[in-house]
């Protein structure tokens, strides 16, 4: 008879979240439930219980887990782009895939509609770390604080509404499913140029 491999509880909390966040693109976040999560990883319900202390626990450390995971990915591509080796289109890509692919805006819709809204808390608190921690950075290249806070926005609530809305409204408009990214392109690439020094 096989065993389980015992984890720590830090190894145990893991797989929960990394269970969890397929559970979240595979069906959407209504998916993401302790039992749901317990079966996926063979733990018991008790067991998450433990870990999280409820559904919403759960989900608020998934969001965490998401926004930290999708933080660590747009840094290094604003770093990549900055030194030549990306391009903002691939940091506008990072960020709009965070919110449609890797499930983050679902989430968020979610949270929102049941009630559950403190989720949101590690999403925006990370972003802003994020914000903070690249912002000295992009002082080096001319841009204020608040112009960074200001583009991060942009992008955040372009990426969050292209995930919810974004393929239908485009249609419907009858403009490319891209549009939205391609404007937040433009939005980035023209900070940029504007930072550039002239000659």
């Amino acid at each position: 008879m096989a065993t389980r491999k015992r984890l720590s509880p830090e190894e145990s909390r893991l797989a929960a979240l990394e269970a969890a966040r397929a559970l979240l693109i595979e069906t959407g976040p209504q998916s993401v439930t302790l039992k749901a999560v317990a079966g996926r990883i063979g733990r018991t319900h008790a067991n998450l219980l433990h870990h999280f202390g409820s559904a919403a626990g759960l989900q608020k450390e998934l969001a965490g887990h998401l926004a930290k995971t999708v933080c660590d990915t747009i840094i290094d591509a604003v770093r990549a782009s900055r030194a030549g080796l990306g391009s903002p289109r691939e940091v506008v890509d990072l960020a709009f895939d965070a919110f449609d692919k890797e499930g983050a805006g679902a989430l968020a819709s979610w949270m929102i509609l049941t009630g559950n809204e403190d989720a949101l808390t590690p999403i925006v608190e990370t972003i802003h770390q994020l914000v903070d921690e690249i912002a000295p950075e992009e002082a080096a290249h001319g841009a204020t604080p608040a112009q960074v806070h200001e583009e991060t926005l942009a992008l955040v609530l372009m990426a969050m509404g292209d995930a919810l809305i974004g393929g239908a409204l485009s249609r419907s408009l009858g403009l490319p499913e891209t549009a939205a990214r391609d404007r937040a392109e433009r939005m980035l690439t023209r900070s940029i140029e504007v930072r550039l020094p002239k000659g």
